[in-house]
């Protein structure tokens, strides 16, 4: 197993100006410039430079060749990577250079810490290390540690060895991470700090996060503005984990009858704080509507009137009277601390609209007192109700693989938010790029029901092109939520990546890859190291107790596995010991997974195949394209099935997919690489620069996607199941909700 290196140049201060994304960026750019021209001069920078995303609006090409000029420089002189980054820094720090474009901006609000090319806010940075001191003060290997000092970079430094995000991960989703697989002691080699931070990127997309394009290395290298906002998206996470009718029935209040329910799942956890928020408003006289986070909730009037209602004995009725924000900012939190509340703001962040910090506190508070009913008749209704809306294990992993693919829209309920077509698109143009004529779809907000529909219908007909199977399926049953459909439809693309990023591996070839050479290629690794062990077939209940795969996982890597903690796996709970550190050991050794315990436990086919799949695809990664040619095993083979697709065919399930570049940031602004290609597209520059058509560096332990694993993520139909699926859309059809 290879280690992330990432882009190294020999001048230090110079490699702590980037991250590793923007000098791999950086430097692919620069080489394709090179190929092109055989060779880099002084002269040949300006018309390459304006067209960054960096710098297009801030000089134009002749302003850029005067600036070279000045140096004094001669522009016919060959240039290195080196220069050309010194270039690079020169031009993005002159005192006269005009604002960056908005989109260069990063995540974070208002900063007084200044980084090359990213500001953090040092209150949200206060906040946040409150935030640890409070919830891992007790764990037993932090608290040596803690608490941290947050006019320090003490976070930054206890961050590198990726134990504290570990842990935090934890906290905001209870037993997501097996800490068995943690490397925790008090000095870590490089190495270890790698397989900590690739088991936390990972875990991190297992619990929604969106990390696309932050490999290992960044947070080893403790990058602030990376760091905060991956802790950002965590404690947000678990913040508003109870936002939803699941695990607050009483949330059902907030709707006045029962055909309000639904546009209630669809929202997403922040619009559902706001609804809680406006509908205690109201009651208590509030005449403004808060709509977000910031500028709403500027001069404390919508604070003073929530915590009014929710905490009266605590009211002081001076607080409205105030005039200056600042004190009536002081005021809100004086009476929230009365509620026991964790100040997770300060009144300036108040009065200047931390978007983070506001949010968690208006969390905070609910959490403390949401000041909903308890009517035994509206909360058993609300419980019946979300028992027929249960998160199932497919829909939270394909929900899950959505979101970490990076693109634009973020899934908060499947069933709902691929409805009007265009979360669909989105991905199959992320999966096979170019094939989404976004200029016949309608871009959400959709008022008119027929946009939803042709959006959806254009989905069925790229399917179609794409061999998928959709026999007596049309864009109205995306639109109506079949949720069957909706299943059958994902899977299939998601078997659709994974085939082809296995097929890519083995190029020369150009062989299908089916279910046949996966299973194959397993039992072979397996007996490779003289096991006996075997998987009859991805339903063989033999794999319940886990120990085949672990032995898997010790074939391709034989340090990832530490035996000592292996059980034998003969009763439920050694099972699920077993289970769970399958799934930490997986992510730890860089496999993107979604499945859980449970679905090792009862042997879910679905998923079996894509813990195998994922496990093959990294394991392929590591060897030469000679050593990849011989590895799967021939379909045909004694303990070889055909490969099913969801309407019960033999045929593999593959299509010609171009290369794909991606394309976002640690906040999940924009894209990841999840198309299959041989040799995967870089990861660009946080200033969104194009990297569609240039080949760098990747790492195989970097989870920025370019490896991709995420595809291998799904779930599989049986010819049993399709057979009904089929019958039950023919015979029963369900009409529009339109």
């Amino acid at each position: 197993m290879s280690s992330f290196v990432g882009v190294l140049v020999s001048d230090q201060w110079l490699q702590s100006q980037f991250t590793q994304v923007e000098l791999r960026s950086l430097k692919s750019k620069f080489v394709a410039l090179k190929n092109q021209n055989g060779k880099i001069t002084l002269g040949d920078l300006p018309p390459f430079m304006a067209k960054l995303t960096a710098f297009n609006q801030m000089y134009k090409e002749e302003e850029i060749r005067e600036i070279l000029a000045e140096t004094g420089s001669d522009l016919s002189s060959e240039i290195d990577f080196e220069g050309f980054l010194r270039t690079y820094l020169n031009l993005h720090n002159r005192p006269n250079a005009k604002s960056a474009s908005p989109k260069t901006s990063t995540s974070f609000l208002k900063a007084t810490t200044t980084t090359l090319l990213h500001t953090i806010s040092l209150s949200e940075k206060s906040s946040y290390v409150a935030h640890i001191n409070s919830y891992l003060r007790d764990d037993p290997f932090l608290k040596q540690f803690l608490p941290i000092d947050p006019g320090s970079n003490e976070l930054f430094d206890l961050a590198k060895d990726g134990v504290l995000l570990c842990k935090l991960i934890n906290v905001a989703v209870p037993n997501t991470i097996d800490e068995r697989a943690i490397n925790m002691k008090r000095v870590l080699n490089p190495w270890e700090r790698n397989e900590n931070h690739t088991l936390c990127l990972n875990s991190a997309k297992a619990i929604g996060c969106t990390v696309v394009n932050v490999g290992p290395q960044d947070l080893v290298e403790g990058r602030p503005h990376l760091v905060l906002g991956l802790i950002s998206q965590i404690i947000k996470i678990q913040l508003l984990a109870d936002l939803n009718l699941r695990k607050t029935p009483q949330l059902l209040e907030l709707v006045e009858d029962n055909s309000d329910v639904e546009e209630l799942i669809g929202l997403a956890p922040e619009k559902v704080l706001l609804k809680w928020m406006n509908f205690h408003l109201k009651k208590a006289g509030y005449e403004k509507t808060v709509s977000n986070f910031t500028s709403d909730l500027k001069d404390g009037e919508a604070y003073t009137y929530l915590l009014n209602v929710l905490a009266p004995e605590h009211c002081n009725p001076a607080t409205l009277d105030v005039k200056d924000p600042a004190e009536r900012a002081n005021l809100v939190l004086e009476h929230a601390e009365k509620m026991d509340c964790k100040r997770y703001l300060d009144p300036k962040d108040i009065v200047e609209g931390s978007a983070n910090l506001n949010l968690a506190f208006v969390a905070q508070i609910f959490h403390q007192r949401n000041g909903l009913s308890t009517d035994n008749k509206k909360v058993s209704f609300a419980e019946m109700m979300t028992d027929d809306e249960l998160i199932s294990r497919e829909e939270r992993c394909f929900r899950l693989w959505i979101n970490s693919l990076g693109i634009p829209s973020y899934v908060n309920n499947l069933f709902e938010d691929v409805r009007n077509g265009w979360t669909l698109l989105e991905v199959l143009d992320k999966i096979h790029p170019g094939s989404v004529n976004f200029k016949q779809a309608t871009k959400p907000p959709i008022k008119m029901p027929f946009r939803k529909v042709e959006n959806c219908n254009q989905v069925v007909k790229i399917g179609k092109q794409l061999k998928l199977s959709l026999v007596n399926v049309a864009g109205n049953d995306f639109v109506q939520g079949n949720k069957k459909l909706i299943i059958a439809f994902l899977w299939q693309l998601m078997k659709l990546n994974m085939l082809q990023l296995l097929k890519n591996l083995r190029s020369r070839s150009g062989k299908e890859i089916t279910d046949a050479d996966i299973l194959a290629w397993a039992n072979k690794k397996v007996k490779s190291m003289g096991r006996t062990s075997r998987m009859e077939s991805f339903k063989d209940k033999n794999l319940s107790n886990g120990l085949f795969f672990l032995e898997l996982l010790s074939a391709v890597e034989p340090r990832v596995v530490n035996w000592n903690l292996v059980t034998k796996g003969e009763s439920d709970e050694e099972k699920k010991l077993n289970a769970t550190y399958i799934i930490s050991v997986a992510r730890k050794l860089g496999c993107s997974i979604f499945l859980l315990p449970e679905d090792i436990m009862q042997v879910n086919q679905k998923m079996i195949l894509t813990l195998t799949a994922s496990i093959m695809y990294w394991s392929l990664l590591q060897q030469t394209p000679e050593e990849r040619e011989s590895s799967p095993a021939p379909p045909g083979t004694p303990d070889a099935s055909p490969v099913r697709s969801v309407d019960g065919s033999a045929t593999p399930l593959t299509a010609a997919t171009p290369d794909a570049s991606p394309d976002a940031s640690v906040n999940g602004s924009t894209s990841p690489l999840t198309a299959a290609s041989p040799e995967p597209s870089p990861a660009p520059s946080v200033n969104g620069d194009d990297e569609s058509s240039l080949n760098g560096e990747i790492s195989h332990m970097s989870t920025d996607d370019t490896v991709s694993e995420t595809a291998v993520t799904s779930t599989l139909e049986d010819n049993e199941e399709t057979s009904d699926l089929k019958k039950e859309d023919e015979d029963q059809k369900p009409e529009s909700e339109e």
